[in-house]
């Protein structure tokens, strides 16, 4: 960088007057000091009582390089003031729901439901592993937040299994609602499943490539019937759970699904969704009356085969069901944010997940895979 070679030179002076060597023209000097711009102390070094020459009006002398002492940001003009707020979730529909779109209350410690007590309103996740992107949430509904009770959902994104048989493993758990407990068994019930799937992933690995959906079934009911036996939960801690089990190895492109009781799983393909978790005489499935533990002995297990582009939702029925009960606009508005060329970042898929509609009060918790393309 060109510039000044000393502070004094940056004042249009060519030494240090201080320096020992050639005489300093005084006056000369003096001249350039007396137009300095004001606030700049300096020390004078005549002798006293020398009067100091008037100097006729002088603009204040420019630096050669002028540096601020304190670095600006730079910032666009163009950028409002509000860049980094968005506000309140978006809603489907001509008004918004009645409840607030915040959370309002929450549980006390003196209700000596500690658990409860220390659920957080809202949880968020993600990961990316080889060519799949997951983006996970798990909300408080509107009207747990109006009347001060806790999140029921839970849910788990994790890997299980040795790397020759590995699995993303994304479970989702809705604690039934009358219930005292149903937010324990959830949280419960979500961990200790993907804790017996990892015991049985070399032999889910062989069913899957051997598509033999007999032997998946099996193990699904034996892992979940395990589960329950090591929690001795009871009725106090009915939930649902859906277990998606997505093979890290690129090569299988099928993927497998345990599921009791209502929610599930769909597929975003060409901008429309597609139920992913079909019984066999093509109607959609409805297992809302069946929850853990005692169901699990009728865990039902669906093969789903998928494709580059993809786009995976395993949720709990705060989202199913507004995307299966004639709410054409919510589908296509999570249809919209969900199928760009980008995989949405953690805060924008936590307030796209969080679009409102009316009548869809509960807790909501949707994980989403987005397959990679080659």
């Amino acid at each position: 960088m060109n510039g000044p070679s000393s502070e004094w030179e940056a004042y249009g002076v060519q030494a240090d007057p201080r320096s020992v060597g050639e005489p300093v023209d005084g006056d000369r000097l003096y001249e350039h000091l007396a137009g300095l711009p004001d606030g700049i102390l300096v020390n004078d070094t005549r002798e006293p009582g020398t009067a100091v020459p008037a100097q006729p009006a002088t603009p204040p002398l420019t630096p050669a390089v002028a540096v601020p002492e304190h670095p600006v940001p730079s910032q666009s003009p163009a950028e409002p003031e509000d860049a980094f707020l968005r506000g309140a979730p978006a809603h489907v529909g001509q008004r918004p729901p009645s409840y607030p779109s915040h959370p309002l209350q929450c549980p006390t410690v003196r209700s000596e439901d500690y658990f409860a007590a220390f659920t957080p309103a809202v949880l968020l996740d993600g990961a990316r592993v080889g060519q799949l992107t997951v983006r996970a949430a798990s909300l408080r509904g509107d009207s747990h937040n109006w009347e001060g009770t806790c999140r029921q959902d839970s849910m788990v994104v994790t890997r299980v299994g040795p790397p020759e048989a590995e699995f993303l493993l994304l479970a989702v758990a809705d604690g039934v609602g009358s219930a005292k407990y149903s937010h324990v068994g959830s949280y419960r019930f979500t961990r200790q499943a993907a804790l017996e799937v990892d015991g049985e992933t070399e032999r889910i690995h062989a069913a899957l490539t051997a598509r033999d959906e007999a032997e998946l079934r099996a193990i699904a009911n034996k892992a979940i019937a395990h589960a329950v036996s090591r929690l001795g939960a009871d009725q106090d801690h009915a939930t649902t759970l859906h277990v998606l089990l997505v093979p890290t190895d690129p090569r299988i492109r099928e993927r497998v699904v345990f599921s009791v009781g209502d929610g599930g799983l769909f597929v975003l393909r060409e901008g429309r969704w597609e139920r992913g978790d079909p019984i066999h005489d093509g109607t959609l499935l409805d297992t809302r009356t069946e929850a853990l533990p005692h169901a699990y002995s009728t865990v039902k297990v669906h093969l789903l085969p998928t494709a580059p582009g993809d786009v995976l939702l395993l949720g709990t029925d705060g989202i199913t069901n507004p995307l299966t009960q004639q709410d054409p606009a919510f589908a296509r508005h999570l249809a919209d944010a969900w199928s760009g060329p980008e995989v949405p970042s953690l805060s924008d898929f936590l307030w796209q997940a969080q679009t409102r509609a009316k009548s869809y009060d509960d807790d909501r918790t949707v994980i989403c895979v987005w397959e990679g393309t080659e």
